[in-house]
C-alpha cells in the first residue's frame, strides 16, 4: 500500500520545484489587503492555516505539475501574455492578458473585453462598444451575477453557486426560446 501511494507521488509530482504562483498571489493580497500591518497580519494569523495550506497543496500537486509538464503555469499570467483556448463549439480563441482583465479574440476577428474594477470588485464584459457587469463579489464571500434579462442573482462562492447560476441561465435560455 505504501509503495502504491509513494508510486502515484512520483506520478503526480515533478521533481521540478515550480513557481507556487497561486500561494504567492495569495501571500501578496494577504499582505496588502488594508494599510495596516497589524490588521493584515491578524488575518494572516486566522487565514493561513486554511487558506495558506489549500494554496500550497493546490500547488504542489496540480499547478506546479501543470507547470512542468506545460512549460506555463495557469496562474502564472502576465500582461501581455496570449493563450490559445479551446472553446465549448471546438474554435479556438486568443485570450490576451491585460493589466485590468482579459481580451478575448474569437477566430471571426470580434474582440470582447472582460475588465476587473478593484474599488467595486465586479467583473464586467465590454463588446461593440457596449459593457455590461457579469459579476460581483460581495464582502460576505457570496456571489452577485447579473442575469440577461436585467434581474441579479446572488449565490455561494462554491460549486452549488455554480450550478444554481447554470440552471437559471438554461431556464432562462429556455423560456426565451419558448416565447419566440
Amino acid at each position: 500500500m505504501v509503495a502504491t501511494v509513494l508510486l502515484a507521488g512520483t506520478l503526480m509530482c515533478s521533481s521540478c520545484i515550480g513557481s507556487f504562483s497561486l500561494f504567492n498571489k495569495y501571500e501578496k493580497w494577504q499582505c496588502n489587503m488594508t494599510s495596516s500591518k497589524i490588521v493584515n497580519g491578524i488575518v494572516g494569523l486566522i487565514l493561513q492555516p486554511i487558506v495558506g495550506s489549500v494554496c500550497l497543496t493546490a500547488d504542489a500537486l496540480v499547478l506546479n505539475t501543470i507547470e512542468f509538464w506545460s512549460g506555463s503555469n495557469p496562474l502564472a499570467a502576465n500582461v501581455g501574455d496570449t493563450y490559445e483556448v479551446q472553446g465549448r463549439d471546438g474554435r479556438y480563441y486568443a485570450v490576451t492578458v491585460i493589466k485590468e482583465g482579459y481580451e478575448v479574440k474569437a477566430p471571426t476577428g470580434e474582440v470582447t473585453l472582460f475588465t476587473h474594477d478593484g474599488q467595486t470588485d465586479t467583473w464586467s464584459m465590454s463588446q461593440d462598444g457596449k459593457t455590461i457587469d457579469v459579476f460581483r463579489f460581495n464582502q460576505d464571500g457570496t456571489i452577485e451575477a447579473y442575469l440577461q434579462n436585467g434581474q441579479t442573482m446572488t449565490v455561494t462562492a462554491d460549486e452549488a453557486g455554480l450550478m444554481q447560476m447554470e440552471q437559471a441561465v438554461s431556464n432562462a435560455n429556455a423560456n426565451y426560446f419558448a416565447q419566440r
